[in-house]
């Protein structure tokens, strides 16, 4: 295995993991090092994780699957819209988690507002986390909230997680799938995308449906980025990018991630730990040849899916640099891949 390339990551839901762990400290665990999870200080070392964007996310009461006989699709219906008070607990309790995670690592993690604050932590060695909100769920249409997220470190957000809010429509869990599967963002969706611009959010659009992406493509003067998918025409989930999708990330200077999520691999779309790896390097190849080099990244889902168990967690990442090596990917590149276009695609969204 070679020595491990920097990276900086589009996406996890490691604070989601620690607000919902039922551990005497969660906070010393993940100081520590623990079993549990892909993310702690101790596997971010080891695989050099060294920053990324932090999910707060708001959790749904948990739906099951149901198969189709006939043709073995996996259909999931959409969640309904969660309360706003119930989705707001939860932002609250996560970003409380990331607080007091970078009070007690005594410098070990930084919570970063901007680019300058990103790089000047992992040049340090300290683990670089920016806030981010998947699904708005807990702002309400006036915004204040989002000025209070904002002051607290906000600086990404995805209007809408899988399932319907204020602002807009999620893709369901369905497989296979288009992303056209209902309307587009509301009023207040449009409002809260000016505001993004305004304030310099990112606006993530990784589960928000075809016709909402559509519509940040029209509002939005920010480069368009997805922090966490694959490209449909290998993997054909409603989570995944459409080939013309890809074109207009690629047409605004954006970005995408590649999602660890096997789901979002496999071209069956099933969630199975032993994914071969080479589904990875066939994504980023597809994705590379539609975005070019300067525009791809990679956006793990770590804490939040299942990922293939030859990776298994942070401390794994070394394993898929390796895969990109033996692919033919030069030093040049994988540095680009493994942080360098995130920081920049930042640079150009946030400051």
């Amino acid at each position: 295995m070679s020595s491990p390339l920097p990276v900086f990551d589009g996406h996890n839901d490691v604070l989601l993991r620690l607000y919902k762990s039922t551990s005497p400290d969660p906070i010393a665990d993940f100081l520590n090092g623990e079993e549990a999870g892909h993310i702690d200080l101790k596997k971010a070392k080891t695989g050099r994780f060294a920053g990324g964007l932090f999910a707060l996310y708001s959790p749904s009461p948990r739906a099951g699957n149901t198969t189709e006989p006939s043709t073995g699709a996996l259909s999931r219906p959409l969640p309904p819209p969660l309360p706003m008070d119930e989705a707001r607990a939860s932002i609250v309790g996560e970003l409380a988690m990331l607080v007091r995670l970078e009070r007690a690592s005594h410098g070990a993690v930084a919570i970063c507002r901007n680019v300058a604050e990103i790089t000047a932590a992992m040049a340090r060695g300290a683990l670089a986390a920016v806030p981010h909100i998947e699904g708005a769920d807990a702002i309400d249409d006036k915004l204040h909230f989002l000025d209070v997220l904002y002051a607290a470190g906000l600086r990404s957000l995805g209007p809408v997680w899988s399932r319907p809010n204020i602002f807009g429509h999620g893709v369901p869990f369905r497989f296979p799938s288009s992303p056209d599967t209902g309307d587009g963002l509301t009023r207040v969706g449009e409002d809260l995308v000016r505001v993004c611009d305004e304030l310099k959010i990112l606006i993530d659009l990784s589960h928000i449906n075809e016709r909402g992406f559509w519509d940040v493509a029209r509002l939005s003067r920010a480069p368009l980025v997805a922090t966490h998918s694959n490209a449909h025409a290998l993997c054909p989930s409603p989570r995944n990018l459409t080939d013309r999708q890809l074109d207009a990330i690629r047409d605004t200077g954006g970005m995408a991630g590649l999602n660890f999520a096997t789901g979002f691999l496999r071209p069956d779309g099933q969630m199975r730990a032993d994914t071969d790896i080479a589904l990875m390097v066939q994504q980023l190849d597809y994705l590379l040849e539609k975005l070019g080099e300067d525009h791809v990244g990679l956006g793990s889902d770590f804490d939040g899916a299942m990922v293939p168990a030859a990776i298994g967690s942070a401390a794994g990442l070394p394993v898929l640099f390796d895969a990109l090596r033996a692919r033919g990917y030069s030093d040049a590149l994988l540095r680009k891949i493994a942080s360098q276009n995130w920081l920049a695609l930042l640079a150009r969204s946030i400051g």
